[in-house]
Formats: structure tokens, sequence, C-alpha cells
């Protein structure tokens, strides 16, 4: 096992506490399920992919959540944080796989960002209709009909199971996915610049 730099230590754990940070501020969306909540808490662990390797992304991942959790609780039941926790390898490996096979480009960072979108989609509709969805119903003490039908008072399309994926998860993970996708692209464009003339100057 390589050991790390001190420098890529201080790194991850900076990356870690923004993302934890903007993990906290997440926001609702229109006709959305209320468990449902957008944040730009997997910028930093994009860009920990992107200049610090794997490891450290997923280094990030982890850390945001017990972050979050220390701080401002869960507003999902622990649900969300349990989602997040178990879809860690599918954010890092195939970003990474696709970004050092490209050759560790710009280029090739968005095109790891591509491939991972509809990974992580289709990773969230199993993950919702097999897992989280079927806790967080036990977690209300409620039958997953209640809980679809709580989901059906913000939006009249989603009325079962099959309808929830299609109308609230997929929708909501691409615009979710979309929006963390572009920050972390435009700031990682930066980041590479600075890191560049760092590395020559030093």
């Amino acid at each position: 096992m390589k050991k790390w730099s001190t420098q890529k230590l201080i790194y991850t754990g900076m990356l870690a506490a923004v993302a934890g940070v903007l993990m906290s501020f997440e926001f609702s969306v229109p006709m959305m399920p209320p468990f449902y909540k957008i944040d730009f808490s997997d910028v930093p662990a994009m860009i920990a992919l992107f200049l610090l390797g794997p490891a450290s992304a997923a280094s990030v991942e982890v850390v945001k959540v017990l972050i979050k959790l220390v701080t401002v609780g869960s507003n999902s039941m622990y649900v969300g944080e349990f989602a997040n926790l178990v879809g860690i390898a599918l954010f890092v490996i195939p970003m990474w796989l696709v970004y050092k096979k490209r050759g560790r480009t710009m280029r090739a960072a968005f095109e790891s960002m591509i491939v991972c979108i509809p990974i992580r989609v289709a990773f969230s509709c199993f993950l919702n209709a097999c897992i989280t969805l079927p806790m967080y119903a036990a977690a209300m003490e409620l039958p997953l009909d209640e809980v679809v039908a709580i989901v059906a008072s913000v939006n009249p399309a989603i009325h079962d199971l099959t309808s929830f994926i299609v109308m609230a998860t997929i929708p909501f993970n691409l615009i979710k996915l979309a929006l963390n996708c572009g920050v972390a692209a435009l700031l990682y464009s930066r980041l590479r610049r600075v890191n560049a003339i760092v590395k020559a100057v030093a």
C-alpha cells in the first residue's frame, strides 16, 4: 500500500471538510419526494478523484457523511446517508477507470463524468426500489404503498413504485449529477492549471 504524503493527507482532509459542509446545505426540488434533496457535496470528491486519486475520493465521500451526521443529523432517518455510503464504489471506480485509461486529461475528466452518470442513475433505481425505499418505509413504520402515496401528494403522476422510479428517482439523479458534474468540471479546469503552475515553480 502506497503511503500518503502529508500534502495529500491535508488536501484530502480539506476537501472532505468542504464536502461535509456542502452536504448540509441541501435544497428540495419541486415535484420531488421530501427526502430527495440536492447538494453539491460530490464536487469536492470529484476534485479529489482527479487530483489525488480514488482512495482520496472515497475518503472524502465517507468523511462527508460522518461530518453531516455529527453536525446536522439525518433528515431521512439515516437511509439517505446509507445510500451515499453504498454508492461510493460505483461513484469512484468507473470515473477513475475512464479517467486513467483516457490519459488523465481534461477531456478524460469530462468523459469519466459522462460515463458515471448513467451508471449511478441505474444504481440509484435499483437501490431505491430494493433497499432504500423499503428501509425508509420501515423507519417510518408505514407500508411501502403509503410512502408512495405521500410522494404522490407532491407529484400526482406517481401512483406506484414503478412510476416513483420513472418520475422521481431518474429525473432527480440526472439533475443532481448534472449540477455536480458541471460545477466540478469548471473548478477542475481551473485547479488543474493552478496545480501545473505550482509544480512548475516547485
